[in-house]
């Protein structure tokens, strides 16, 4: 037999003369030769903008898709910077929608309990809708009986942020951006906000807060996911397997006001320092729980630096999904959505009833512009504000 160099040589030399039959045979048997490959396995990254609706003033809503390489998507919108659907693995692969929310834009203006929103001025409660700061006393509208709950009546969960998508190193990522007006809900300074979500190929989704203003103001940004691992709207949360890094909680009044108690969770229905069923206790005779009909508490973390650090980790068991999560912030609100009631049809026609998802706020305390032994939260004009929460999504595999 020739050698491959010889027959090149004859191709080269004789070509024209060759049988039509024989060129095709010769170029199919160099086409299956293996070919040294250029890339790795095509990723499946990508950014997707759609129209989502507008606002009851006319104002544009678009919703961005950011997906990383292994799959994981979630979806958010412009208005309120809220996290519409966010789609994980369980142990066999099968991705689900773990965020409770609503499929349609206008349901999130009359009757969402902040579905995924970004909250702001201030996250949680202040007393008696009002605070003084440098010898000035502030009034902010009241929302949550005698009090402000989440930055007011239009807080940043109800208005509509830029957004600029972003490709990463190890992610895709939308930033958002808004200015709250001085005097906007009662709060002083012009507060400019920077929101970016990160989804990491590491499925994880992360959260990073940043702002600046030009007059002192209280700041408290946070994130208003409702979790159902399971996947939402299939069920209560009841069985799912919670831990905090936490030894104390803050106590709160019948207003869910703080008293200015830090209290040892040792020997109470709320000792979450190992895994617990959410069930557990939930129902126990205990004060904090009866007032609030449930989980609706602020939990000290167990700090040991000014980075992220652990906070909390929930493993659903049915499908082996595990929640775990990181942050900057020195509290998490743990609130077992005690308060929906069967009233709320949300995405796909689900029904959510009591205990269908869990909150877990990564915030400072509650009131703390009013309590001065709390961490502050006084942003003031030349300094910048930072927070990061952490949301990693893993399994089991069972």
């Amino acid at each position: 037999m020739e050698s491959h160099s010889a027959i090149e040589k004859s191709l080269s030399r004789r070509s024209i003369q060759l049988p039509t039959m024989v060129v095709i045979a010769l170029v199919v048997l160099f086409a299956a030769v293996p070919m040294a490959s250029t890339s790795s396995v095509p990723s499946k990254r990508a950014i997707k903008k759609e129209k989502f609706g507008t606002t009851p003033d006319g104002q544009a809503v678009d919703v961005y898709t950011l997906t990383n390489s292994q799959g994981v998507e979630v979806r958010i919108m412009t208005f309120g910077g809220i996290v519409l659907s966010l789609r994980v693995p369980d142990r066999n692969g099968k991705l689900d929608d773990v965020v409770l929310g609503f499929d349609s834009l206008e349901p999130y203006f009359t009757n969402s309990p902040y579905f995924g929103a970004i909250i702001g001025r201030y996250g949680n409660r202040i007393a008696n809708g009002k605070f003084a700061l440098d010898g000035t006393e502030y009034t902010l509208p009241k929302n949550n009986g005698p009090n402000t709950l989440h930055g007011g009546v239009k807080g940043f969960h109800k208005v509509v942020w830029q957004a600029e998508p972003l490709e990463k190193k190890n992610g895709v990522a939308l930033v958002l951006r808004y200015t709250s007006k001085d005097g906007e809900e009662g709060f002083p300074g012009n507060l400019k906000t920077k929101v970016t979500y990160t989804l990491t190929d590491s499925n994880e989704l992360a959260i990073d807060y940043e702002a600046t203003t030009d007059k002192a103001t209280p700041v408290n940004l946070t994130s208003h996911s409702y979790f159902n691992l399971a996947g939402q709207g299939t069920g209560d949360v009841l069985a799912d397997e919670l831990q905090i890094n936490a030894d104390r909680f803050i106590p709160v009044d019948k207003t869910l006001i703080p008293t200015g108690e830090l209290r040892p969770v040792k020997g109470t229905p709320m000792d979450f320092t190992k895994p617990t069923a959410i069930g557990a206790h939930i129902k126990d005779n205990y004060d904090q729980l009866t007032m609030a009909l449930g989980y609706d508490q602020t939990f000290v973390l167990n700090r040991k630096g000014s980075g992220l650090e652990f906070a909390a980790r929930v493993h659903e068991p049915s499908t082996g999904r595990i929640l775990e999560i990181e942050t900057t912030e020195p509290g998490v609100q743990f609130y077992a959505a005690n308060n929906l009631d069967g009233s709320l049809t949300g995405k796909q026609g689900r029904v959510y009833k009591q205990y269908y998802a869990l909150c877990l706020e990564t915030q400072h305390f509650p009131d703390s512009p009013n309590h001065p032994g709390f961490p502050s939260t006084i942003l003031r004009a030349g300094e910048t504000y930072h927070s990061k929460t952490v949301y990693k999504f893993s399994t089991d595999k069972k």
